[in-house]
């Protein structure tokens, strides 16, 4: 029986970034947490590291980063614009903030945090993104939560495609046309929520998958996502739950396996509706 694993070579995003596979979100992390947190994490063997303006941690993931003492050039970098800073201008100030509080001299990945459709403004924010690639302040960029309608608007306006949506999916909620729209764009997917916020740990059909490879829940459901090619920036603060995350890039699913999550889809978001989102700071 066919099976289907992980890519070995990372997924490449332009601008000499190549993206880990599997990569440490810190997406609720307290400020006063992240430095410990990143740490933790870079010494179990991530590389790749996903923050953003709106979570009020990246000095902590900067702290972390700093006292890992794990070269920088081995550390993919990602942070966000939040939404109350889109607009012309007022990107790049936010772009020299980031780089500040992280203290770093460039982010890897510059992500539009959300579409925020009533404001309008992605595509100003995004001119101002392009003109940093220029100066070096950051290597490649891309969005967040973008759906086909903002996708579409953003390609229409701009040479420049995004290297990566960053969304929510996970085997409840797979947005399957949007990540075909993305692959027909050349558009790398990375998934945050890529479990669920844990919910769709209990699904029998991955308990039971899990109990046949002797895997967890969780390392199936990584591997689900590894097997269709997209990153995935799961979150812990618990170092042994973080290498058990790690853990999964030898994890093959049969396709019969893939197929039997793949049907776990409900359509039922456990996130914000980018049509609608627009709250501009998370904590």
């Amino acid at each position: 029986m066919a099976e289907t694993g992980p890519s070995t070579a990372g997924v490449d995003v332009g601008g000499g970034v190549v993206l880990p596979q599997v990569g440490f979100g810190v997406f609720q992390i307290p400020p006063d947490e992240a430095q410990k947190a990143v740490e933790d994490a870079l010494a179990a063997g991530y590389r790749l590291i996903d923050t953003a303006a709106a979570y009020n941690n990246e000095a902590g993931v900067g702290a972390g980063i700093q006292a890992s003492g794990v070269p920088r050039d081995e550390i993919v970098v990602t942070t966000k614009l939040r939404n109350g800073n889109q607009g012309a201008r007022s990107t790049r100030e936010a772009i020299e903030r980031s780089r500040d509080a992280l203290g770093v001299d460039h982010i890897d990945v510059y992500l539009i945090h959300w579409p925020s459709p009533a404001r309008d403004l992605y595509r100003e924010s995004w001119s101002d993104m392009e003109a940093a690639v220029g100066d070096g302040l950051v290597r490649s960029i891309g969005v967040s939560n973008f759906l086909a309608e903002h996708l579409e608007r953003l390609l229409a306006s701009t040479s420049t495609r995004p290297a990566l949506n960053q969304l929510e999916v996970h085997p409840t909620f797979q947005q399957r046309e949007l990540t075909a729209l993305c692959e027909q764009h050349g558009i790398k997917v990375e998934a945050y929520s890529p479990l669920g916020q844990g919910a769709d740990l209990g699904s029998p059909v991955v308990a039971g998958i899990a109990r046949r490879l002797g895997a967890t829940p969780a390392q199936v459901i990584l591997a689900w996502h590894l097997a269709h090619g997209r990153v995935v920036i799961p979150k812990s603060v618990r170092p042994e739950r973080m290498a058990e995350n790690l853990d999964v890039t030898g994890l093959r699913l049969s396709d019969a396996d893939r197929r039997a999550i793949d049907s776990l889809e409900t359509g039922v978001r456990v996130g914000g509706d980018p049509a609608t989102f627009e709250i501009t700071q998370i904590r």
